[in-house]
C-alpha cells in the first residue's frame, strides 16, 4: 500500500480529520465533476461519485463516497463523518432508490438498497477494509445506527 495511502488511514481516525474532510469534499466534488469522475479523494482509497434526487427540492445531488465492492454491487455508508445526523444524500436515496453512480468517468444508474442485520455486519466489513476509521465514526455516532447501503446496477 503507498505510504500516502497508509499515512490517509492513520490519520483518518483524527477529529481534526474528519473536520478537515467535511471542508474538503465541495473541492473534491468540483474536481469530480471537472474530470468526469476520473479524479475523485485523491485517489487515496476508492471513491465514487452518487447522484441521488433531493427528497425536498427533487433536484439532483452529488456527493463523493468512499466504496467497497461486493460483486457487481458498489457498498456505500451514510458515516457523516460520525456527525450525530444522517448525510442528507442517505435520505435522498431512502426516499428515492434510484440513483446513478459515476466512476471512472463512467455512469452507473443503480438502486440503493438499505442493509439490516447480518447483511450490514457483511458489508461493513468489506467497508473498514477500504476506510478503518469507520469504527471511529461509529463511536462518535453513538446516537444513531450508520446506514449502510448496496448499490445495485441496474
Amino acid at each position: 500500500m503507498p505510504m500516502l495511502r497508509r499515512l490517509a488511514r492513520y490519520l483518518g481516525h483524527r477529529s481534526w480529520f474528519a473536520r478537515a474532510g467535511r471542508v474538503l469534499v465541495p473541492l473534491d466534488r468540483t474536481v469530480a465533476k471537472l474530470t468526469k469522475g476520473r479524479v475523485v479523494a485523491l485517489g487515496l482509497i476508492p471513491t465514487l461519485i452518487i447522484t441521488t434526487t433531493g427528497k425536498k427540492s427533487g433536484l439532483p445531488r452529488t456527493q463523493p463516497l468512499a466504496y467497497a465492492r461486493d460483486g457487481d454491487h458498489y457498498v456505500v455508508i451514510g458515516s457523516n463523518w460520525g456527525q450525530q445526523s444522517h448525510p442528507a444524500w442517505s435520505a435522498n436515496l431512502l426516499a428515492n432508490p434510484d440513483a446513478v453512480v459515476t466512476l471512472g468517468g463512467r455512469e452507473i444508474p443503480v438502486r440503493g438498497e438499505l442493509a439490516t442485520g447480518e447483511q450490514r455486519e457483511r458489508l461493513l466489513k468489506l467497508l473498514l477494509e477500504v476506510w478503518p476509521a469507520y469504527t471511529t465514526y461509529q463511536q462518535r455516532a453513538s446516537n444513531r445506527v450508520i446506514r449502510v447501503f448496496s448499490l445495485i446496477p441496474r
